[in-house]
């Protein structure tokens, strides 16, 4: 068993598995990034509601979905259980930001030691004045007769 996970962690010994260890704490750090945003979505549909219902009579009735299915509730009782949901997800958004900076500086690390350097596009290299005229590229739009 001891093999196994000193294997896991051993350096890699060439350019491939480098390649390989760097893809892979970028595509971690994509997905931890995609599901922060995903939380904060998440987090900011909870304010919407609890800033909509708040006002309300806390007797008045109102609806919840739960697992699929819609339940009727007041206010009085949905009210603490949508907060609560809130910051639920505003401390696992915290944890995944720390989970992100430790990514982060696990990413520099690699790139240092491994003396990594991230090669630009093509277009980019492009002078200003090029960069300038690529920029303004968007969707062209017709009349508004037509």
């Amino acid at each position: 068993m001891a093999g196994i996970s000193g294997s896991e962690n051993r350096e890699p010994i060439n350019e491939q598995e480098v390649a390989a260890k760097y893809g892979s704490i970028r595509t971690e750090m994509n997905n931890i990034y995609s599901k922060i945003t995903e939380l904060e979505m998440e987090a900011s549909e909870h304010s919407l509601v609890i800033n909509a219902i708040q006002p309300l009579d806390p007797a008045r009735r109102c609806y919840r979905m739960i697992g699929g299915v819609l339940v009727e509730r007041t206010i009085k009782e949905v009210l603490p259980a949508v907060q609560q949901n809130k910051e639920g997800i505003e401390v696992v958004i915290a944890r995944l930001n720390e989970a992100l900076e430790r990514k982060k500086k696990e990413l520099t690390d690699f790139e240092s030691k491994y003396k990594i350097r991230i090669r630009k596009n093509d277009g980019e290299s492009m002078d200003d004045n090029s960069k300038k005229e690529g920029s303004a590229q968007g969707v062209l739009v017709g009349p508004a007769n037509a």
